[in-house]
């Protein structure tokens, strides 16, 4: 983890190939095979089209349901694992699929019900463009997978599937002999961090460009499937809707481009990535959904007041049917967001992954919304505030405390990770590092805190603040003071519903609890250690790290 605070995870981008060349004239359906450069052309082979990029890749679509049969880089197949082939979520089954070609572009259409998949190439490239435009429920699909053959691709890497003698939970995730884990769900990065994934010989690379995911869920922060290898070959996912520890209800409509792209696995152009891509050359190819740079704006903030400077803020926009994100500047917080849909967004600024703003802005098509200097009040900052002691700073993330640098991408039963249990003594210099980043009700329920308090404090009632984000089968904080004083249990906030701790996400809704300690409660004695015990309350859950817990991110006592 990076940054002075050592907390939020810095970005992370692989490099892609050629940048895509712009203009081309409106597709207006099937064509005969030509070709602008040497081979670019198409044909058909009687079950799949066969798209020759007049580069180095040829690839081959299904005739009959839209899956990727084939994808030949310099002579090598690289397609398929498993008898599978690439395709969105596990195949849509039989589909109406169509192909056209224009001047410099080739364009490969899947219709299925309401889900309408596109593949695009571009003469001289070694890329295949996708969208999927998924309109309604009526149809599953969540994920594009690129499933690679096996062996043409060494990865072991903790962000890594790799199927191993034991499994620990739910079929999906495993124990390898040495005692470490591996998940398909351990990604380590947030959508933010990443602009690409994917594997890398020396000489080749295979990778997926991400979409600017304005049509997913869950914001900036979000974690998900990213790539996976094991003994049968790898995959590459673009995610579309994942619904592992996800805070936001599924947004329907076009999603892309998303890239798939080989390399000479040298250091080439990032004009592949979601931002800089120009696709002005797709503007009249027909794709369901598409909205071309001028019918979008943007919007740009002068600047934010009332930053804390030790950490990133990360302005974010979003309404039911997109989602946007962007940096603020460290010397100003001057942002700005580009490529938006029309409509009216919530505005939040976030401290790390904590709300610290929130407001709304409309943006029109063709313009751009300039908004004057966004001041935070300093009572939205929970950091502000006075406090007698206080074990790690707000931030919405629980980085800092004991394995948390660890958990984005390994099971908390992991032989890399350190005990679960922390008591902790105020004053010792170790209170963060030494308090365990997740509470759970069958595994370290009960850590004590031990503190000592002035005889003006102790004179006085205080309101102890636990702040969390996320929980698991309704896990919660109560707390005992000196073991005579007992919190009421709090009711559960509003949390995902699925499994978060053991599939590396802490990504849930921050939410702070509050608890109005009386005066009665503390040691009258200065000298002595005040005990604060702090269980995990719920009826929920089952046993061990999938029983009822938490994800902490900061608690203090306020003077």
């Amino acid at each position: 983890m990076s940054g002075s605070t050592g907390r939020p995870l810095g970005r992370r981008t692989f490099v892609l190939g050629s940048a895509a060349a712009a203009g081309t004239a409106a597709l207006t359906g099937p064509l005969a095979a030509t070709a602008s450069a040497a081979g670019f052309g198409w044909s058909d082979d009687g079950s799949n089209y066969v798209v020759d990029t007049g580069a180095s890749l040829v690839f081959k679509v299904s005739k009959t349901n839209g899956d990727l049969t084939s994808l030949v880089y310099k002579g090598t197949e690289y397609q398929g694992y498993g008898g599978k082939n690439s395709h969105v979520e596990s195949g849509l089954g039989t589909s109406t699929v169509t192909i056209a070609q224009s001047g410099s572009t080739i364009l490969v259409a899947v219709a299925y019900g309401t889900l309408k998949h596109y593949y695009a190439a571009r003469s001289g490239e070694n890329n295949v463009y996708l969208w999927t435009n998924k309109a309604d429920s009526s149809v599953t699909a969540t994920r594009y997978i690129v499933r690679v053959k096996a062996g043409l691709f060494l990865n072991d890497e903790p962000d890594s599937y790799t199927y191993a003698p034991t499994v620990i939970e739910s079929a999906d995730v495993f124990e390898k002999s040495d005692g470490q884990t591996r998940a398909k769900h351990y990604s380590r990065l947030r959508v933010m961090d990443y602009d690409c994934i994917g594997w890398t010989t020396g000489s080749v690379g295979l990778w997926m460009v991400r979409s600017n995911h304005e049509k997913a869920s869950g914001g900036p922060f979000y974690r998900s499937l990213l790539r996976h290898q094991s003994a049968d070959g790898g995959g590459l996912y673009e995610i579309l809707y994942y619904g592992e520890n996800q805070t936001e209800s599924e947004r329907y409509g076009l999603q892309g481009p998303y890239v798939i792209a080989f390399t000479d696995g040298g250091a080439p152009s990032s004009s592949l990535y979601p931002g800089t891509l120009t696709t002005s050359w797709a503007d009249s190819l027909g794709i369901s959904g598409y909205v071309a740079a001028g019918g979008r704006g943007r919007v740009a903030g002068v600047g934010i007041s009332g930053r804390d400077t030790a950490y990133a803020y990360t302005v974010g926009l979003a309404n039911s049917a997109a989602q946007y994100w962007g940096s603020a500047r460290s010397s100003d917080g001057y942002f700005s967001i580009a490529g938006v849909l029309p409509g009216t967004y919530t505005l939040t600024v976030f401290k790390g992954e904590l709300a610290v703003y929130t407001g709304s802005v409309s943006v029109s098509a063709g313009s751009t919304t300039t908004l004057n200097t966004l001041a935070i009040p300093s009572s939205n900052d929970p950091s502000n505030a006075s406090a007698i002691w206080r074990i790690n700073n707000w931030d919405g993330t629980p980085g800092g405390f004991k394995n948390a640098d660890l958990m984005t991408y390994m099971h908390p039963s992991d032989v890399r990770a350190a005990s679960w249990t922390g008591n902790v003594v105020i004053g010792s210099g170790t209170e963060t590092s030494g308090f365990p980043c997740y509470l759970w009700k069958d595994v370290n329920s009960g850590i004590i805190v031990y503190f000592r308090l002035t005889a003006a404090q102790a004179a006085a009632a205080h309101t102890l603040r636990i702040g969390v984000t996320t929980a698991y089968a309704n896990g919660r904080p109560q707390v005992v003071v000196n073991d005579t004083w007992t919190s009421a249990v709090p009711s559960p906030p509003t949390q995902p519903s699925t499994r978060s701790l053991t599939v590396g996400s802490y990504r849930g809704n921050n939410h702070t609890f509050t608890y109005s300690v009386p005066a009665s409660a503390w040691l009258t004695d200065t000298s002595a250690y005040n005990t604060l015990k702090i269980y995990v309350a719920s009826g929920s859950g089952t046993t061990s790290y999938l029983s009822a817990g938490t994800a902490i991110d900061a608690i203090d006592l306020l003077a």
